[in-house]
């Protein structure tokens, strides 16, 4: 094999003979017959395993106050819970919400809500609108773009950085279009870049003119308690930073724990301003009289409080890093040196971000799949799944057994560097 050198400083016979061996290598990754699958970013059996009491839990059917927590009312969440997740998420528990297992069911409910009604600050309905506008950091979260395509809003993208969305580009799309009428951020270890923002830019956010008064940002805190090593990084205070901006309205902070205990049967969590959450209450009281305080009080009794979180999402830790460890290494092992490939090297939340040569993702994924690798769309970190320059994958190796993530990255770095190869000797 060519010394480690970058692959467009070979020669034309070099480079010949560096697609000729990695030609052989693909083929011997063929024969091998693998059938693996790193599509979604899913907590793998044994992460479930670490909730397995909630299946005997609650112990009682009474909260702290003595109400039965079986019977209607309590449309706010179970209070205990409220407060394990405003110290968690560092806001007050007033102004929290517990809802059902989604947070993106929150999302949508809030999204919906304000086309249909507007919000604090609306001068109309959204929907009244002639157009609506969404500023979209990417690479992003596949669900943020195709909930804001299935409701027909425009999405307007901008650098995700690694301390948070170019604010810069974003001030610049708000400053003077109303038809802009909020963004998304995914403030700590974003899907799937692993970034986290900075309180800099976080108060640049919070702070910055917009020309539609009812500018809303989308804080989906969903990775903030997903550390990956002992630096357990704090998320900035997107609620306080705005309050202090004088735009207590402009944030709407969303978690959950489908990644804490089970995504199917977890708990949705919601905060906001004091109007905010007055105005989301009225007209979520039309469609429901209160949320599974069943479910509520089994996660009380599981956790304890807050500390008993951070416990149990450093047992996750244990699971999970050394599969993100297992990705670097084969990279590394294979591209180190090459210039074709630059991948994060995530502290938290649950994605590597891997960006190789300009138009060759879409390739890799296929040459993956070919050889029974499966991966996310090439594209599918920005919006309609489009990635203009065809060079983003998402990696998930959450689900899968380490020995299966140490296979799938090294066929994944063989991939890479076929198709480098197969492009620069065509150019």
């Amino acid at each position: 094999m060519t010394s480690r050198v970058p692959l467009r400083s070979l020669s034309p016979d070099e480079l010949a003979s560096f697609l000729a061996h990695q030609q052989q290598a693909y083929a011997d990754l063929q024969a091998r017959g693998l059938k693996l699958d790193l599509t979604r970013g899913k907590p793998a059996p044994d992460q479930l395993d670490l909730s397995a009491a909630l299946l005997d839990l609650p112990t009682t059917t009474l909260d702290r106050s003595g109400a039965d927590v079986r019977n209607y009312g309590g449309l706010e969440g179970l209070p205990e819970l409220r407060e394990i997740f405003a110290e968690l998420l560092g806001v007050e528990a007033a102004q929290v919400l517990c809802g059902g297992n989604s947070s993106l069911t929150m999302m949508h409910q809030v999204l919906t809500f304000l086309l249909l009604w507007g919000g604090p600050g609306s001068e109309r309905a959204w929907k009244d609108e002639p157009v609506i506008k969404f500023v979209c950091p990417v690479p992003g979260y596949d669900r943020h773009f195709s909930m804001l395509a299935d409701l027909g809003i425009e999405m307007l993208t901008v650098p995700m950085n690694a301390d948070g969305p170019d604010v810069d580009a974003v001030a610049a799309l708000v400053a003077d279009d109303p038809a802009v009428k909020g963004m998304w951020v995914v403030p700590t270890y974003a899907n799937p870049t692993g970034s986290v923002v900075s309180p800099e830019v976080a108060r640049a956010l919070m702070a910055m003119p917009t020309a539609a008064p009812d500018f809303r940002i989308f804080w989906d805190n969903a990775y903030a308690l997903h550390h990956l090593t002992d630096d357990e990084v704090a998320s900035a205070d997107a609620l306080g930073l705005a309050a202090a901006a004088g735009n207590p309205d402009r944030p709407v902070l969303f978690a959950s724990t489908s990644k804490i205990t089970w995504a199917g049967a977890g708990v949705a969590v919601m905060a906001s301003s004091e109007a905010t959450k007055a105005w989301f209450l009225k007209h979520l009281s039309m469609a429901s009289i209160g949320p599974d305080k069943v479910n509520h009080l089994r996660h009380v009794e599981l956790f304890g409080d807050a500390e008993g979180v951070r416990a149990h999402m450093r047992r996750h830790r244990e699971l999970i890093a050394p599969k993100f460890a297992a990705v670097d290494a084969a990279l590394t092992a294979g591209l180190e040196g090459l210039e074709i490939a630059e991948w994060t090297r995530p502290t938290g939340g649950y994605f590597v971000n891997l960006d190789v040569l300009d138009d060759t993702a879409s390739r890799v994924v296929a040459l993956a799949k070919e050889a029974g690798i499966a991966l996310t769309p090439a594209g599918a970190s920005f919006p309609h799944g489009q990635d203009p320059r065809d060079r983003n994958i998402r990696l998930a190796p959450t689900f899968p057994p380490l020995d299966q993530v140490e296979a799938a990255m090294a066929g994944v770095a063989t991939c890479v560097a076929l198709a480098a190869a197969e492009h620069l000797t065509a150019g």
